[in-house]
């Protein structure tokens, strides 16, 4: 079913997709047009952003084309978004590094409360 080198991580993850039906091109291009709709752009309009032509967005976002590894950072850098959100791989648009760095600071802020309340 898979090539020695593919790793057990992998394997997983395509299982799962196959499991919930998951389809990841399309997950992508939803995603990708539904991104740029909400910033009020036309596609004209985010082609021109990403350096590329409005028929080759409008390809990614049907997904008649698959986008280069570049382009997809550079969309996730310019929406604000994780490449696991964009790929439809989770649902949390940002990354665990926002998410944890929020967490943090609602601790640090909780903390410095208590301290508060403690010196008084």
């Amino acid at each position: 079913m898979f090539p020695d080198e593919t790793s057990c991580r992998e394997e997983h993850i395509y299982i799962a997709r196959k499991k919930k039906g998951t389809n990841m091109k399309t997950e992508f291009s939803n995603r990708l047009g539904k991104l740029r709709r909400e910033k009020g752009l036309s596609q004209r309009a985010a082609a021109t952003q990403f350096g590329i032509s409005q028929a080759l967005l409008s390809h990614y976002e049907n997904g008649a084309r698959e986008p280069k590894f570049e382009f997809v950072l550079e969309a996730c850098e310019y929406y604000k978004v994780s490449a696991d959100y964009l790929l439809g791989r989770k649902k949390e648009r940002r990354t665990e590094a926002e998410v944890l760095s929020e967490k943090i600071g609602g601790i640090i802020k909780s903390l410095d409360e208590l301290q508060k309340e403690l010196i008084k």
